[in-house]
């Protein structure tokens, strides 16, 4: 055997990588870019390159297209200003009939072997299982490759060699290599080194959802899953070429024969798509500017009764719009793990969730602290420990050989009256789960925020030191642009509720890495009513009035119902009389943001709080709700700029006064944090709606959840890594989500937002590449409007200017 040096092929099998994104399990889902490989090149490119390498489409569809143009979503003067640009004067009709042609005739023809799929596929499943099976794979602490080694032996599915010796297989497969680089040396010395990176990133790409999970797993931090069951790419690709080389598989596909040819126009799509885009921006501005035009003439109001920072979702936006609307209340945007990155569990929870953004490491270990002896902790307690006990108790029954089949007999017709009962009557299951389940943890304990001690050795630690929670009660009042503070201030987490869905972590908080964003408003909450921190943040010039409390609420997402927590504080007269108002005007809103939602699904009931609380404990529903689907903006600005409008729940939005922040140094965290946060979730909606097969993850109805990890399609092949059809889809044709890129509007000076870009050398090239587009407007310049362009250069979209402008870095 030729020499080959471990270290070399490390190193192409990480260059081959480079171009799959990662894949959360759904119980953590991450929205993530499933082109964040492709990232560092032009989008038209990267849709080009992704399309040789997954044969998925980058560019909605030539009928998704002709819908928006039939409904005025593309405005004919943009797009006529654009292919004139280009040198072309078709006609906007016949370029989509071009379209819809070259759709027609592209192949989709699939370069992978698919029982070498579907092999890896079951082994992969086994390995990567995370409690599902009742009968784990053995040996998976020796890691993948050395566990799969030990019973590939067994393995009757692999075929039979063309020598028709029928052990074959059997007996190469017991002499296979006693290592992962072994096995690869195996088959990479009849090779050339410059082929290596070509057939690893052919076969990586074969299977690019369970790849993206074996990458999550192989760089996280403190993964106890990896920890106890590592599996590398290496492991991965030993195991697969070994059994291609056994089956006679092609291991690097022929590339001498004729070029493929380009069957789509990709530049003709891009104008499309950029038409779009540029045509829900001029409505956005329309909007804004009416915006700041009133700001403009209205004197300032008086102290208002309460402020409720929600999340940036673009499902607040409908909440607060309805809230603002009865009554003096005032409502902020921030990010929802509300500055604060923790690793959460709640009592008697088995499960540490990380509960921050996936660029940011948790910093502290939170868990909840229930009083001792207390009615609603022994409660809660008694009602855990009795669902625990059942579900273990259900489960042996299940997997036990000798009781299964007398199991099923005698527990029939238990379970069919249960599930007649959530199939016909779903209100009046979540009425009765609300009368006897237990009480909310949030309404009875507190949080461990003590002084982190100095023999404490884990990681992250427990507990935020008052220096800690100082900074981070400044920066949430910094980034959002705080001097006043109202006598009740509600910091307003949300979280998802469904029943029988396993996508419901990817409709809780994009920001808090699938998790609920409850937990960071609690403990942001507790920080600021810290009279210590309050000490502290006085000497930094931010004076909390004696008279202001900071409470924490949940957002229902799912039913727009809104909670505040109010247990465990002395609330003066005043104070629990804005917070009696606030709870009947947040009914009062609920029951018109739950009207709103309904009518997007295209739902009519004469009760809309009611109809979207049976979807809850609905288990048939597909759509208990469409999540983040239609997001298209983010608004980083006053509330001035967008109160009183209704922007449909498309947009994103981060409070931000340029006034406070002179250095910029708060709008440099938004763009560098949130900003990035919400492209992730913009290209995950957009590529999962352009190609729902490859990108997103198909029908729910015939999803096969494999290993409490994700989805299958069937009974096997490859993990699905994006959305499912019925988050983005009314039916299998009319979307509910809008394909377009993120638009970013900014009020703050253009030069601020320039030198910004000159730092941060990331988030500039999304931009330079067309990933996302940029507005800003200008206070500085009588709010004039700028495009950003390549090479941090400025377009003015005022007619009386013509000429670009270049503002100087200040390096």
């Amino acid at each position: 055997m030729v020499d080959i040096d471990p270290t070399t092929v490390r190193t192409h099998i990480d260059n081959a990588a480079d171009r799959l994104g990662r894949v959360w399990p759904l119980y953590s889902d991450v929205a993530a870019n499933p082109l964040s490989g492709f990232e560092d090149r032009p989008f038209r490119q990267a849709v080009e390159d992704a399309e040789s390498l997954f044969d998925g489409r980058g560019y909605p569809t030539a009928e998704q297209f002709q819908r928006a143009w039939d409904a005025g979503e593309i405005n004919a003067t943009i797009l006529n200003d654009l292919l004139e640009e280009h040198g072309i004067d078709d006609e906007p009709g016949m370029l989509l009939r071009r379209m819809a042609h070259e759709e027609a005739e592209r192949s989709t023809a699939d370069a992978h072997d698919e029982r070498l799929n579907r092999l890896c596929s079951k082994w992969l499943a086994a390995f990567l299982d995370q409690g599902q099976a009742g009968w784990p794979m053995p040996d998976r602490e020796q890691g993948f490759y050395q566990s799969w080694r030990q019973i590939a032996p067994y393995d009757r599915a692999i075929p039979e060699s063309e020598t028709n010796v029928a052990t074959y297989y059997r007996e190469r497969l017991t002499d296979a290599p006693e290592t992962a680089e072994e096995a690869l040396f195996a088959v990479l010395s009849a090779y050339d080194e410059d082929e290596w990176e070509a057939i690893f990133e052919h076969h990586l790409a074969a299977l690019p959802g369970w790849v993206g999970l074996i990458k999550q797993r192989a760089e996280a931090n403190n993964n106890p899953w990896q920890d106890k069951y590592p599996v590398t790419l290496t492991d991965y690709l030993g195991v697969r070429l070994i059994l291609a080389k056994h089956m006679g598989v092609e291991i690097l596909p022929e590339t001498d024969g004729p070029e493929r040819p380009r069957q789509v126009d990709f530049r003709l799509q891009e104008i499309w798509l950029t038409a779009w885009e540029r045509s829900y921006q001029e409505d956005l501005l329309e909007d804004i500017n009416r915006g700041l035009a009133a700001s403009n003439t209205e004197v300032d109001a008086d102290r208002p009764e309460a402020q409720l920072v929600f999340c940036i979702d673009t499902r607040s936006e409908i909440i607060r719009r309805h809230l603002e609307a009865t009554g003096e209340y005032e409502t902020h945007g921030y990010a929802g793990f509300f500055g604060v990155p923790i690793e959460y569990s709640g009592h008697k929870s088995k499960v540490q969730t990380d509960s921050a953004p996936v660029m940011v490491d948790p910093k502290h270990h939170i868990t909840e602290q229930p009083p001792a002896e207390d009615p609603a902790t022994t409660s809660y307690e008694r009602w855990h420990t009795l669902k625990a006990d059942g579900n273990k108790f259900l489960k042996a029954l299940k997997n036990d050989l000798a009781a299964a089949f007398g199991f099923v007999e005698a527990s029939g017709a238990f379970f069919g009256a249960a599930l007649a009962s959530r199939t016909l009557f779903p209100s009046k299951v979540h009425d009765a789960r609300g009368r006897v389940g237990p009480d909310d943890p949030a309404r009875f304990s507190s949080l461990t925020l003590g002084e982190p001690t100095d023999d404490d050795e884990r990681s992250p630690a427990m507990g935020i030191s008052t220096d800690q929670k100082a900074f981070y009660a400044e920066a949430a009042f910094d980034l959002m642009g705080w001097d006043d503070f109202a006598p009740v201030v509600v910091f307003t987490g949300h979280e998802s509720e469904t029943v029988n869905n396993p996508y419901k972590s990817s409709i809780d908080c994009g920001a808090c890495s699938g998790s609920p964003g409850t937990p960071n408003a609690r403990v942001l909450a507790t920080i600021c009513n810290d009279p210590e921190v309050r000490e502290l943040l006085a000497e930094r010039g931010i004076d909390v009035p004696d008279d202001t409390v900071f409470l924490a609420g949940r957002h229902n997402t799912t039913t727009d119902e809104v909670t505040v927590y109010t247990e465990g504080h002395d609330l003066t007269e005043r104070q629990q009389a804005v917070v009696d108002d606030l709870r009947g005007d947040l009914e009062r809103a609920q029951a018109d943001a739950a009207e709103e939602r309904l009518e997007t699904l295209g739902v009519d009931a004469d009760d809309s709080v009611r109809e979207v609380e049976t979807r809850t404990d609905d288990w048939a529903q597909p759509r208990p709700e469409i999540g983040l689907s239609g997001n298209a903006g983010f608004v980083i600005g006053p509330r001035e700029l967008t109160e009183d409008v209704d922007l449909d729940g498309r947009s994103f939005l981060h409070s931000y006064d340029w006034n406070n922040d002179p250095e910029g140094e708060a709008l440099e965290n938004i763009m560098a944090g949130p900003l990035v946060v919400c492209q992730m979730i913009n290209a995950q909606y957009y590529f999962s709606t352009v190609d729902n097969e490859i990108y997103g993850s198909g029908s729910k109805t015939t999803h096969n959840a494999v290993g409490n990890v994700g989805v299958l399609q069937g009974n096997g092949g490859d993990l699905q890594m994006g959305l499912p059809l019925q988050s983005l889809y009314a039916d299998d044709r009319q979307t509910y989500h809008t394909p377009v890129r993120l638009s970013t509007v900014i009020h703050a000076p253009v030069d601020t937002v320039t030198d910004i870009l000159d730092r941060n050398a990331d988030l500039a090239a999304l931009l330079d590449n067309n990933w996302l587009s940029l507005l800003v407007i200008d206070p500085t310049q009588d709010d004039t409007t700028f495009r950003y362009q390549p090479g941090l250069e400025w377009e003015p979209l005022d007619s009386t200017l013509t000429t670009k402008i270049t503002v100087p870095s200040t390096d």
